[in-house]
């Protein structure tokens, strides 16, 4: 962090969710839990619900490079997370945006492909763009297990969690966590090119999973923000998104409820 700020400054360059559960809206929750200011660069705005994503409007690439250029050159950044960026024109647009950031800020890349409640948020062009333009500037990427499957081609699911997370990292980025969320134990996977590490965890049966991708990706860009290690802030990273996950929203909209990052219901019953 610079000697200037007062406090690490963390870039979400994604979609905006409005139903705010995912999304830029999620990533702002998650980046002040965990201590650092939260800067965006939004990709997309999406009408979008606990239900479904019902439309989506892109934000045009000239744009996306204005938010990112306006941010850094003013209040710098300590790290960046990558979210939804939808199209081809888009994940260019963000590499050409990626160069405005100075090459040893640390970039966290989130794969969202899928939304929760099952819409496509990747077109096909878009993920070969990002799998050639995005991933060889990550230091992290954190697919989850279907992600992971669709970025490497493993159509029919033959590779464990631990092969993916190789398979991934060789893509380019620094280190791949493939998280555990859409597994049968809670466990991610860290491969760093050298080392392989699982990171376990409880599973909440009972918890919500809306937003939970975007917490983990953004908590674990705060952290390197902070100055933590890959593996310290993968491990953060998975304890706040599992709490969030536990701390769900219940109740809130008719399909998968948002998580809480802020433990807002817990502080509500106090």
């Amino acid at each position: 962090m610079s000697a200037r700020r007062p406090l690490p400054v963390c870039l979400a360059i994604a979609g905006s969710d409005s139903g705010g559960g995912a999304g830029i809206q999620a990533d702002l929750k998650a980046f002040a839990a965990a201590g650092v200011h939260g800067t965006t660069a939004i990709t997309a705005v999406t009408a979008q619900n606990t239900v479904a994503v019902t439309a989506v409007e892109v934000v045009s690439a000239p744009m996306v490079v204005a938010q990112v250029r306006a941010v850094v050159e003013d209040l710098g950044v300590d790290a960046v997370k990558v979210g939804m960026l939808g199209t081809e024109a888009t994940v260019r647009a963000v590499a050409a945006a990626l160069e405005v950031v100075p090459p040893h800020v640390p970039v966290v890349v989130d794969p969202v492909m899928v939304a929760e409640s099952g819409a496509r948020l990747l077109e096909a062009d878009a993920e070969r763009a990002l799998v050639e333009l995005i991933l060889p500037r990550a230091t992290v990427a954190t697919p989850n297990l279907p992600e992971a499957r669709a970025l490497v081609g493993d159509t029919v699911g033959e590779l464990a969690p631990a092969a993916l997370a190789a398979a991934v990292q060789r893509l380019g980025p620094r280190a791949t966590v493939v998280t555990g969320g859409h597994r049968d134990e809670a466990t991610d996977v860290l491969f760093d090119g050298e080392h392989l590490i699982e990171l376990s965890g409880e599973r909440h049966p009972g918890g919500t999973a809306h937003g939970s991708g975007c917490t983990h990706s953004s908590t674990l860009a705060a952290h390197l923000a902070h100055g933590a290690t890959i593996e310290a802030a993968a491990r953060a990273a998975k304890a706040a998104a599992a709490d969030a996950v536990r701390d769900g929203l219940r109740g809130l909209g008719a399909g998968v409820a948002p998580v809480d990052v802020l433990g807002l219901l817990r502080r509500a019953r106090v």
